[in-house]
């Protein structure tokens, strides 16, 4: 009767946090997973949701206790958290074919790789200004209020970073002078 009263939601008189969890916890764990199973089709996934969503319960502490429905709770994270994966793994097989097909224009990328590892021996303020203005193609004020800096920071380090990108590319090239 008292695993009754904690599936749905009452902590018994005197009971601890801990105990309490546990309790709800034995209550709960297997109808969550046959439950997960049910939504994912995948056992192994069921528990990994099941077992995140306690995790997730034991980090709320008393909170958690305090709920109304235990495993109403618990059942809402493992589904929200299942929603979630899916949605990642969609999102990201929509791209893995666009991100896995190489460069068409080889050379090209060539000369970018120069330029971002040019752009990486610049100071973080400069590298900031010129790829906000050079590579977003943000004029002045749009980069100084993106980095909230004055506009005339923003000149004054896209001028040294012109300048140390030029001697830098220069170096690269063997060419002794810009």
């Amino acid at each position: 009767m008292e695993a009754e009263t904690l599936a749905f939601g009452r902590e018994p008189a005197g009971a601890t946090t801990e105990s309490a969890f546990r309790e709800i916890f034995a209550a709960s764990y297997s109808r969550l997973v046959v439950q997960l199973y049910g939504v994912t089709g995948d056992a192994a996934e069921a528990e990994d949701l099941v077992q995140d969503a306690f995790v997730r319960a034991a980090a709320a502490g008393n909170r958690f206790v305090k709920v109304d429905n235990h495993e109403a709770w618990l059942r809402t994270v493992a589904v929200n958290s299942y929603r979630s994966r899916w949605r990642k793994q969609r999102n990201f097989s929509r791209v893995r074919d666009r991100v896995a097909a190489g460069p068409t224009d080889l050379p090209a990328l060539e000369d970018r790789l120069d330029v971002i590892e040019a752009l990486r021996g610049l100071p973080a303020g400069q590298r900031e200004v010129v790829a906000l203005h050079y590579l977003a193609d943000l004029d002045v004020a749009e980069v100084a209020r993106t980095l909230g800096i004055a506009e005339g920071t923003v000149k004054s380090r896209l001028s040294r970073g012109r300048d140390a990108l030029a001697l830098a590319l220069a170096d690269k090239e063997g060419i002794g002078h810009v």
